[in-house]
């Protein structure tokens, strides 16, 4: 019997990021996250039912997203749904959650106010690119040595 496993979603964070090391240097990244969904009933009212999912991240990724992300932020997350059971009291308990396998930053470098989010998130971006026209004359007399030395190129690409 085939399965697949495979969840995408998009919202805000619900609280800051918890990192932790594991003592064999393992991180792990517990986030909460909240979508909605707006929909009409019957009546033509318009309501909105929020949904909060629990994250874990692993790794690299755990440590990306800790430095970067603050509550209220939006990310896309894209993973596998995972059930964990225990019993607790003598009642058999179980929860749902997302492991994360990938993750996009959305929305802009600027928290609300207009402020940068941080500094280490602004210093880690690449450097601005130079628009003068020494460095477009220089990049177009490469890209015409580069087209005409691999005149065959364009029809190998599939696309």
């Amino acid at each position: 019997m085939a399965s697949f496993n495979k969840v995408i979603l998009m919202g805000n964070l619900t609280r800051d990021p918890e990192l932790r090391v594991t003592a064999n240097g393992n991180s792990i990244c517990k986030l909460g996250l909240a979508t909605s969904r707006v929909y009409s009933t019957k009546d033509g009212e318009r309501r909105e039912e929020t949904t909060f999912i629990d994250i874990d991240a692993f790794g690299k990724q755990a440590e990306v997203i800790n430095k970067y992300m603050r509550k209220g932020r939006p990310i896309m997350v894209e993973g596998r749904l995972k059930l964990d059971q225990w019993e607790s009291d003598g009642q058999k308990r179980s929860k749902l959650s997302v492991v994360l396998e990938n993750f996009q930053f959305l929305g802009s470098r600027e928290d609300s106010d207009g402020a940068p989010s941080s500094a280490g998130y602004e210093s880690s971006s690449p450097p601005a690119r130079s628009t003068s026209a020494d460095s477009i004359s220089e990049a177009s007399a490469a890209a015409a040595n580069f087209s005409n030395d691999n005149d065959t190129l364009d029809e190998d690409v599939p696309f």
